[in-house]
């Protein structure tokens, strides 16, 4: 019994930190939260990043 609520809070906590760590990107302004290429976007108002496509058409 203890052992699942050990568990339980463990997994409670991670997903509060992947909410919160949401919650402050979204605070800040970030469009792509976690795309390595947001920082690249020229458009910072379009809903879809385009950095990754244009990269990919320079490679060929």
């Amino acid at each position: 019994m203890l052992e699942n609520i050990i568990v339980i809070v463990i997994l409670l906590l991670i997903v509060a930190g992947i909410v919160w760590y949401l919650w402050r990107a979204k605070k800040r302004g970030e469009k792509c939260i976690g795309c390595p290429y947001c920082k690249q976007c020229k458009t910072k108002r379009s809903s879809k990043c385009n950095a990754q496509n244009s990269q990919n058409k320079d490679n060929e």
